[in-house]
């Protein structure tokens, strides 16, 4: 699952520094590429994309690192410099690139695709906490699906309720947790490596050419949104701008090291789970329980037991839960603090006493709730992973369009906006590049709606499929529908005036 697609970290924690230093603390651009790094991708963001394309994914995350990784990172250098007096992030640079209506709208999904991702982290939670308690995946085995749902509303509700006590704890504590994060992943490949070195027998077979060359297929495609997913949020690090000394120079060298290390974990990691997974026989459940099968073999292979599967699972139960409430916040107060006047209903910006959007944390709770009651319609927990895992693999990515959108609007009308960074000079060619990173990121979130777990002409596919285009059209129509509730609050208010 994509740890990403965490912007809210970065703005609690400008927020929090921005009170506090009375004088200016500089940021090198390694610490920002790391803290990026950190809330884009995890361990668990290479399990996936292995069990939907085996073997042949190593060569689409190569081809997606140099068509797409870096163009999009480097995209995002140009548009944090011409934009770096904006707080907004990517809703403030579509809306000066283009016009408040459209910002509004980036503002509406870059919050609505959080929801999924909220009750998917919660689901995350339940999961680590059962290897943690069972030390097996037998989960699914000792809870229903309504009581999963149950537990995973719960978990929401109680993080909602005590967000006054633990928010900025925890925003650190998902650093803290996802640097962690990043150093278990690098052991992984590290000891992987090692414990090939040291007879351990590589469990995909043939692991020749021939293996790793990419089947086109409806499938593959359709899949590919998910690679997208787990690699878009470069724009995240945006607001640390304001910290560095030399942005002009250090930023991009942020955005390269980002590039690299992403590339380092997606292509070794995958070449290090082939070490212990055949990828021609996956096992059933292994997005929700790959990471921690990984560390059980290999603590197995190394003579260790099931100690190193114990330690992921407290590092990940420590940062999903950071993440959970850091999220929470950030998905209710963000969006109703930064939209425009017109198209926000005042009822779903007012505040309690501690200065929260009350009625938008219910608006979350209510959609998460109603994201639940449709998992509840599936088979298994399995199932339910697996689907809401899809459904960000279709949300995510349709919100990363706005970056490539903004780029190519600056870059159309290119003497208006200056920028002390230009990734390609040509117009032209920017505009191609800026175009192309845009259609493939659209059409990749589109094919996303074609169900990964159901084979095409099952019930399961037709029931998943409709609940795809139901999840998608009730989670963006609702920001139709706000605008709307607006002007009705403006006549009345209005008429009343009038009387």
């Amino acid at each position: 699952m994509k740890k990403q697609h965490n912007k809210t970290i970065f703005e609690e924690l400008i927020m929090s520094n921005n009170t506090l230093e009375p004088q200016k603390h500089y940021m090198s651009w390694g610490v920002i590429a790391l803290l990026d790094f950190v809330t884009i991708i995890s361990f668990e963001n290479i399990f996936y994309p292995f069990q939907n394309q085996g073997l042949s994914v190593v060569i689409s995350w190569i081809f997606l690192l140099f068509a797409y990784v870096i163009p999009y990172e480097l995209i995002v250098s140009q548009l944090s410099l011409t934009f770096n007096n904006q707080s907004g992030g990517l809703a403030s640079w579509v809306r000066r690139s283009s016009n408040d209506t459209l910002g509004y709208w980036t503002s509406w999904m870059y919050w609505i695709q959080s929801v999924p991702y909220i009750v998917d982290v919660s689901n995350s939670v339940i999961v680590s906490f059962s290897w943690i308690i069972l030390g097996n995946n037998t989960l699914g085995q000792r809870m229903s699906t309504f009581e999963f749902g149950l537990l995973t509303f719960i978990i929401i509700l109680l993080f909602i309720l005590l967000e006054n006590l633990i928010k900025n704890s925890l925003a650190i504590l998902s650093l803290i947790g996802g640097g962690a994060m990043f150093i278990m992943s690098c052991l992984f490949v590290l000891l992987a490596g090692y414990a090939l070195t040291h007879g351990t027998q590589i469990a995909t077979q043939p692991f020749n050419l021939h293996a790793f060359l990419p089947h086109f297929s409806l499938k593959y495609f359709s899949t590919t949104g998910l690679l997208i997913f787990a690699m878009s949020g470069a724009e995240l690090a945006a607001p640390y701008i304001v910290q560095m000394r030399d942005p002009k120079h250090e930023f991009p060298k942020a955005m390269w090291l980002l590039a690299i290390m992403t590339a380092f974990l997606t292509i070794f990691g995958t070449l290090s789970l082939a070490v212990f997974f055949n990828a021609n026989h996956i096992p059933h459940d292994f997005k929700m329980n790959g990471p921690y099968y990984a560390f059980s073999l290999l603590g197995q292979e190394l003579g260790l037991g099931k100690i190193l599967m114990y330690l992921f699972a407290v590092v990940q139960a420590i940062f999903m839960m950071a993440q959970l409430a850091v999220l929470l916040d950030a998905s209710s107060r963000v969006f109703a603090g930064d939209v425009a006047d017109k198209f926000m209903p005042h009822w779903l910006t007012k505040k309690n006493k501690q200065g929260r959007p009350i009625n938008s944390y219910l608006m979350t709770t209510g959609l998460s709730l109603f994201l639940l009651l449709l998992t509840g319609t599936l088979p298994n927990i399995n199932t339910i992973y697996n689907w809401l895992l899809n459904i960000n693999g279709i949300v995510s990515p349709y919100k990363t369009c706005w970056v490539f959108f903004s780029f190519v609007a600056i870059r159309w009308r290119q003497k208006e906006f200056h920028s002390d960074y230009i990734f390609i000079k040509n117009r032209t060619s920017a505009l191609l590049v800026g175009g192309w990173c845009l259609i493939f990121t659209f059409v990749c979130a589109t094919l996303g709606f074609i169900p990964q777990e159901a084979a095409f002409g099952t019930k399961a596919f037709d029931h998943q499929l409709l609940l795809n285009f139901i999840t998608v059209f009730i989670l963006f129509g609702v920001g139709l529908l706000l605008p709307l509730l607006r002007k009705w609050e403006l006549r009345k208010q209005a008429v009343q005036l009038d009387k």
